[in-house]
């Protein structure tokens, strides 16, 4: 009887102990940076990688997602760059769709290790978002966007389901056009003028049925930054239809810093 009590309350110590452990500790990268920050784009929140960023913590990594205002570039600029502020050590920056122009122009901070493209715009010096989308034929969902008359943009029904997210299912769709934020007009003619991809690793997931940004202009973008590429049979937010994907290639860039 004494032994087995003896087993009892040492099984119970070692769940105690291991209970009382942060989380982190039992399961925490290897290798490379440690933070990762996560920055949607146009028509979103930071909601929008809430599947990816389940599967970075399961993963042990620090991970924060940015809550752009959506009202300037430079507004969204500051938003990320107060997210890497409160960050110990080196930070990757994941970037969606408009997102891409914010992690540019943010990812000069110092403490920025590298940057990761999820189906997104990237700028050229002194380029705007305007400007990089006009380089190339456009997918025409310009024709669906709904201006409201204090210059803010947002998609109608029809680009949710059929441009935005085709590929996620009817609810996640209604959910999607249900919490969508505008994005300031202006926004989209506001400068980038030294993309931090010119002196940071970069890495770009290119989304092959595109129907926000051309596909053909995000393997340009991809080419021109000298990215490590993947293309991924998605819509423009493969980060909700291929979750696992993301992460995977998300977790390869944050390894190789």
């Amino acid at each position: 009887m004494y032994a087995i009590q003896q087993i009892v309350s040492a099984a119970f110590a070692t769940a105690v102990t291991v209970l009382s452990m942060p989380q982190n500790a039992i399961s925490q990268p290897t290798k490379g940076v440690k933070n990762i920050i996560l920055v949607h784009g146009a028509f979103a929140d930071g909601s929008s990688w809430a599947k990816v960023i389940t599967l970075l913590q399961e993963k042990g990594y620090n991970v924060t997602a940015v809550q752009n205002p959506l009202t300037s570039l430079k507004d969204d600029v500051a938003a990320t760059r107060r997210a890497i502020a409160q960050m110990e050590g080196p930070v990757l920056l994941v970037a969606h769709s408009y997102g891409g122009m914010v992690i540019s122009e943010a990812g000069n901070d110092p403490k920025v290790a590298g940057l990761v493209y999820v189906a997104a715009l990237v700028p050229e010096d002194g380029q705007t978002a305007n400007a990089v989308n006009g380089s190339m034929p456009t997918t025409g969902v310009e024709k669906e966007f709904q201006v409201s008359p204090e210059g803010f943009v947002s998609l109608s029904v029809k680009a949710i389901n059929d441009n935005f997210v085709p590929d996620a299912s009817p609810a996640e769709r209604k959910l999607i056009y249900a919490t969508q934020v505008p994005l300031a007009a202006s926004a989209g003619e506001e400068k980038v003028t030294s993309p931090a991809w010119k002196t940071k690793p970069s890495w770009f997931i290119v989304a092959k049925e595109d129907g926000i940004i051309s596909p053909d202009l995000e393997r340009y973008k991809a080419k021109l930054i000298k990215a490590k590429t993947i293309e991924l049979q998605s819509g423009h937010v493969p980060m909700i239809s291929q979750p696992n994907k993301v992460t995977d290639f998300i977790i390869s860039a944050a390894q190789a810093l």
